[in-house]
Parts: structure tokens; sequence; C-alpha cells
């Protein structure tokens, strides 16, 4: 579609204080379309490498597959909402009002071209004759984000240069080494079932109980009790989504079991999108999950004593839980931790709109819940592990200080969803049993380690810049490490807690994701590391 100055924006000013430059839309248009550089455009194109106009002409042109109700419905949720008054102060009318109203009708317009959405689109759609940028909102976003990048380098860096302490394995004679990362001895039958709370009866649902479905993978061992590990997937996924470790597990002798979360799951996420809810998550998701894994495995009990398929095959005494994301989130709370009002009333403030840890945006829907001292732990689990979790305001150091038992936290050092610094490595300093790991993946992102046909077929595909490379080889590294630490601690087997060191990651990690691990760090040792001290040891 060419370019019509009747149909949507102009110019777009950029406002530096009292300094304003323009360039005209048009100019945008012709360069993104034919490669041409033009008008006011070559005055400003001399302060950019050919590789930053090339990134430019790509990001004009870039097409999101989604479609305008599904732009509308997320827009209008809270969370949406809470995203567009924070580009509205940097992306403003010509009369300097916010661009909330304007964004959103833009975007969703876009989406409804037959090009779909692109920024190009957008532009066109805009619905005054001018965007006006606001330059320094902007810079103090981008120092803001080099600050956050700058750090978690460094972080990262030191943590794995202080991760190199022999421990005694020697890759190359250890035939359990990459056994791990590998299908084990057991095939496993695979069983859907139906679980009813009547216990939380719904009332928003006209009193209808709690209802989801859980997915059972058994291995085919001899008759006897096996552990169990529970999986929790993120926010808009699935019992599918991490299909992929369950069958790993469940290879290595673990009975799987992988509920469906009802108000965060993909269905859910269904029900925005038609119209059906108004929420991404339901606040009270965050009491919801932990109690449907604590359901779920009062329902494996009372089955491994009457069921024929279960009868002596389930271990409750030895169960572990993992999960990813708003999973890591119900792992950590299944594990002792306590949610923290106080904590996010700090941090759900004034300053959200500024916050670059885009995790804040749910974890403070948590703030519409009645503040009570919620009972989410269960003493059956003896091990946790989460995958990218959000938890540095819904637990905070007083939350996470709670959790007595062996804990593992995996962080991606390119995550923008739930960023490394703020969301793993520094809770991981609040962890206060000494049975505590810290996972870097180094490259990784917030979908590094989801499940490769998730990533393409989800109700909203992730789109590739976010998921990042070499998954298939992040996949590896959560099988390696799930079995390692689950056999450690959740059955009980010693001589598997040497893999869970710094020699062990590393005789596992290959480019373009590093793979580091550490045991112990302190708040006042991570500091001393972002201040650039690296002379403390392990």
């Amino acid at each position: 579609m060419a370019w019509n100055p009747a149909y949507g924006a102009e110019r777009i000013y950029l406002s530096y204080g009292a300094f304003e430059r323009s360039i005209p839309i048009e100019n945008l248009e012709t360069y993104a379309r034919e490669g041409r550089i033009t008008g006011d455009l070559r005055s400003y194109s001399r302060y950019f490498s050919d590789q930053q106009l090339a990134q430019l002409r790509a990001g004009l042109r870039t097409r999101i597959s989604l479609d305008p109700v599904t732009v509308s419905q997320f827009l209008y949720s809270p969370i949406g909402e809470q995203l567009l008054q924070r580009l509205g102060k940097i992306i403003r009318t010509p009369s300097r009002q916010s661009g909330f109203y304007a964004i959103r009708s833009a975007l969703i317009l876009a989406a409804n071209e037959p090009e779909g959405l692109t920024a190009l689109n957008v532009l066109h759609q805009f619905p005054t004759q001018g965007i006006r940028v606001e330059l320094t909102q902007a810079l103090t976003i981008l120092r803001e984000v080099e600050r956050l990048v700058e750090k978690t380098e460094v972080a990262v860096s030191a943590l794995r240069n202080q991760s190199q302490v022999s421990t005694g394995i020697r890759p190359e004679t250890d035939s359990q080494l990459h056994r791990m990362q590998f299908r084990g001895p057991f095939s496993w039958q695979k069983e859907t079932l139906k679980f009813e709370d009547s216990s939380r009866v719904r009332l928003e649902l006209s009193g209808k109980p709690r209802t989801f479905l859980a997915d059972i993978y058994l291995p085919k061992a001899e008759p006897r009790p096996l552990p169990i590990i529970v999986f929790s997937h993120g926010l808009g996924s699935d019992r599918l989504t991490y299909a992929y470790l369950a069958e790993h597990l469940a290879s290595h002798g673990f009975v799987v079991a992988v509920p469906e979360h009802l108000g965060s799951g993909a269905g859910q996420l269904v029900a925005l999108l038609n119209g059906q809810a108004s929420e991404v998550a339901e606040p009270t998701e965050f009491i919801d999950r932990p109690l449907d894994v604590k359901f779920l495995l009062d329902e494996l009990e009372r089955r491994s004593q009457s069921d024929p398929i279960y009868f002596n095959r389930l271990n409750l005494r030895q169960v572990g839980v993992i999960g990813h994301s708003f999973g890591g989130y119900t792992a950590l709370a299944l594990a002792g931790a306590k949610l923290n009002f106080e904590q996010l009333q700090r941090d759900c403030g004034d300053n959200l709109d500024r916050t670059l840890n885009v995790s804040l945006l749910l974890q403070c829907r948590a703030l519409t819940l009645p503040k009570r001292n919620y009972a989410l732990s269960d003493p059956r689990v003896k091990a946790a592990i989460a995958i990218n979790p959000i938890d540095s305001s819904v637990f905070g150091q007083p939350g996470l200080s709670q959790i007595k038992i062996p804990t593992m936290l995996i962080a991606g050092s390119a995550d923008t969803v739930a960023p490394a610094l703020p969301e793993q490595i520094e809770p991981f300093t609040w962890l206060t049993n000494p049975q505590k790991y810290l996972v870097v993946i180094e490259g990784g992102t917030h979908f590094s380690t989801t499940g490769e046909t998730s990533l393409s077929t989800g109700v909203l595909p992730v789109p590739p810049v976010l998921i990042g490379q070499a998954t298939g080889l992040a996949r590896r590294y959560l099988n390696a490490l799930s079995v390692t630490f689950s056999k450690t601690y959740v059955t009980g087997q010693k001589d598997y807690a040497r893999y869970l060191s710094p020699n062990y990651t590393t005789a596992i990690s290959q480019e373009p994701l590093r793979l580091s691990i550490r045991q112990a760090l302190t708040p006042v040792e991570l500091q001393t590391l972002l201040d650039g001290d690296v002379s403390f040891q392990n």
C-alpha cells in the first residue's frame, strides 16, 4: 500500500527539550520499500551505520502475524493497558498528549491491513497528522536498558569465572555424563485425567468447581512406587508445551504429572481473544496454580490406593516440582515461598511505568487479591526447579527466604520477559537453604527451553527474535539438569550430586549457549561482582 498523507500521520517529530526535528513518513516509506534514502532522511542517515540502517528498514517492514481481534483483546486487558500507558509517555500526539489511545487505535487498524501488522502500517493508521517522540523519555529508557544489559553481562561473566572450580569429574571417562541429556531406559504410557476440585467454587463461572486436565506419564517399570515430578506451565501455555521434558523424565523412571492451569493457560488466552475474558491471567491464579498441584497430588495419592493403573506405582514421599515462568512462581510457592504484599505495594506504584522488567506487570496483578497469609506450600514436595521464574516482587527477599528445600533457579542471560538479574540472579542470593543452585544459560531467552512445536503452533506464536538461537541445545541442558537434580534431591541418590557442579556444566556446555552453575552467592557478593571485584571464591 502506497503512503497517503490523508490516511495517517504525515511526519514524525523528534523532541528533546526545546529542540525539535521532524522526518516525513513518506521518506521512511520510500526507504522501507525501495531502499532509497530520500528527503530529510538523508540528513539523519549519516548518524547511523549501514547495519543500523538495514535494521531500521527490516524493522519497518517486518510483519507480526496477529489479527485485529487478537490485538484488540490484548490491548484492552489490564496488562495491555499498562503497556500502552508506558508507550504513551514516549509516543505522543502533536499537542503532547499521551499517545495511549492513538497507539491502541493504530495497532488494531494496522493488524486489519492486507499486509498485516507492520511498523509502517501503524504509522499509516496513526489517527493524528503527526507523531511526537519524546527523546528525553526514550533515551532515559535506552540508558536504563544499557545499564541492565551491562550489569547482567558483568554478573554472568563473573559468575562463570568464579564457577571454574575442580570437582574431580573426568568427562572423558564418566559414562553417565552425557547419558542424562538423552532418553533413559524406560518407555511410558500417557493418560489424560480430569480433576474437579469442588472446594474451590468459581463464583464467576456460575458456581462451578475448579476443573482442569492433567497428563500423567507413567514409566513401564517393575511394579513399585516411583518418584513423581509435577510440571507447571507458563502464562498462555498448556500441558503440551514441555511434553519433551515430561517424556525425558519418564524415560528416566519418574512419574510425571502436567496439569493445565485453568485461568492462566492457553484456554484463558483464547477466551481473552474471543472476548470471553478480560485478563491474560486471572489474579486468583497466584493462589489457584499451587492449589491445582496440591489437589493433583491429593488425587494421585487416592488413586495410588484404589486405581489398578496407579496402585503401588506412586511414591508420594518423593515429589519434585518444576515450572517455567509463571510456572516457576508456582514451583517456588509450593516449595515454601510466601506472597509479599508489602514488597508488591512498593514496586507497583508510580515507578511501574518506567520499569524494564515486563514480568512486574503480571506480578503486580497479585495486589488485587485479599491480603491474607495463604498456605500454598506442600510438605510432599522435596525439591523444586524454577525456569525463568517471576519472583522478585511477588515474593521478594522475605518470601523467598522461607524456602527450606533444595531449589534450582535457571536463568537466560538474554531473557527480556523475566530479566535474569532482577528475577533470578538477585533472588538466588535471597535463598537461605544451602542446597541451592543458580544455572545461567548465556544467550538464553525466556523461551529457549520451550518445546519446539508449542513455539510455532501456540495461540500466539512466539516471534523468532524472542525465541533466540540453539533452542535444541537449551532443551538438552534442561533435560540433563532436571534428571540430575531430581535424582539427587527427589530420590535421594546423592552420588548424582557431583554432576551439579561447574565441571559438569562445562563438560556439556557448547556454543552459542554457554552453561554455568553456582551454589553459593550472597547479596553482598553479588554487589561486589557488579562493582567489579571478583576476587572471592565459590
